[in-house]
């Protein structure tokens, strides 16, 4: 596994600038591509009475996309500098579904975890959506922070195709840490095969250590970033659990509490 395409999305909130500079610090880590991407709707016109107040509205409304594109492609180019290859990409679409469209041809997405509480406009991807439809790794990136050192690494473990996914998606990070820890909680954590994954993990070189929480049901996502925490990992890996339908986006507990709280930045696939 390599990364040779990260592709970061952009909008106008407070935490954009941080996370393209983190977005290309990683694609000067792994020697990759970078594509910045930034999409937006214009919102459809208001009944009027005439033909000429429409077009002038329009005019007005994407006049104001534009601007909005620009802005968003200027935070792209100042802080992308540490990325050996660059390209932007926007439309006028929904930032979701261009983003998933486009990313047919990334190793990595990157974007915020909630870019609607930073601030951004109506370029702003929200994660779940996403997550459920875009068949790539995300890493999910909490407001503030601007650099990822994953020296120290939680693979927080639930067996299931997401769980796998994750961890096999993170092992370009997990190759180059200097620890990682398995880490699995609930009722059923000791018939998860965490053990395995350790195993697993440690064939391909890497210090691994394996643990079980006892947290409850409802309390394992504050469980897994407490150890993160007292372990001084800045990166969880994890599946995304949910399931989509008709753009309703429908997320398990546990992914629905990493992705509202989480400090650390969340490597998640689904």
């Amino acid at each position: 596994m390599s990364i040779a395409s990260i592709m970061v999305s952009l909008d106008l909130g407070r935490s954009a600038a941080d996370r393209v500079r983190l977005a290309a610090d990683l694609a000067g880590r792994f020697e990759a591509g970078l594509t910045g991407l930034a999409a937006r709707t214009i919102d459809a016109p208001a009944p009027v009475g005439d033909i000429v107040t429409a077009q002038e509205t329009y005019a007005k409304d994407r006049a104001a996309l534009v601007d909005a594109l620009a802005r968003a492609q200027d935070v792209f180019e100042r802080n992308g500098g540490a990325a050996l290859r660059r390209e932007w990409r926007q439309a006028e679409a929904d930032p979701e579904a261009y983003l998933i469209q486009q990313a047919r041809g990334a190793d990595l997405v990157v974007l915020g975890r909630d870019p609607r509480q930073d601030g951004a406009d109506a370029m702003g991807a929200a994660p779940g959506a996403v997550l459920m439809e875009v068949g790539r790794p995300v890493l999910v990136v909490p407001p503030g922070v601007d650099r990822l050192k994953a020296a120290r690494i939680v693979v927080a473990w639930k067996d299931g195709p997401e769980a796998r996914r994750a961890v096999t998606a993170a092992l370009p990070f997990i190759a180059l840490a200097d620890q990682v820890f398995v880490v699995s909680a609930g009722r059923e954590a000791r018939l998860e095969g965490a053990e395995e994954v350790s195993d697993f993990l440690a064939r391909h070189g890497v210090h691994v250590t394996t643990h079980r929480l006892d947290a409850a049901a409802g309390d394992i996502a504050d469980a897994i970033i407490r150890f993160a925490g007292r372990h001084d990992a800045d990166l969880v890996v994890m599946g995304a659990y949910g399931h989509s339908r008709l753009r309703e986006w429908l997320l398990g507990g546990m992914t629905r509490s990493i992705l509202q709280t989480s400090p650390l930045c969340c490597l998640m696939s689904h």
